[in-house]
């Protein structure tokens, strides 16, 4: 049973990854398509709190603490802050391409935006 919970955070990660996976496939809006992106890159924040994560360790800040404490890893958390901020440039990006094809074909269906392509 330890063995499930200690990788529990990894399925929860591929689950999450497989559920926007789904919605991307099956996707009828351009809307919804880009908000099911954004839970399949939720599933990398998931992911990066996993494996940064060390049980009994302590935030890495050490003015006060013994030599020798065991502290999570601050470069996992400079990737996550990262990622943020890309996923928030990426959607603002693909809702403003969707806003346009909508004023441009008057529909967010991709079935029907086929004439776009260039």
């Amino acid at each position: 049973m330890q063995a499930v919970l200690d990788h529990l955070p990894y399925y929860v990660a591929v689950w999450i990854f497989a559920c926007g996976l789904y919605g991307v496939a099956t996707s009828k809006n351009l809307v919804h398509l880009v908000i099911c992106l954004a839970v399949l890159q939720s599933s990398t924040y998931v992911l990066l709190l996993a494996i940064g994560h060390r049980k009994g360790a302590i935030a890495p800040f050490f003015a006060d603490r013994v030599v020798g404490t065991p502290a999570t890893d601050p470069v996992v958390q400079a990737l996550m802050l990262t990622d943020v901020v890309v996923e928030a440039t990426v959607m603002a990006l693909l809702l403003a391409l969707a806003v346009q094809a909508h004023k441009s074909k008057g529909t967010l269906d991709p079935e029907k935006l086929r004439s776009l392509r260039g």
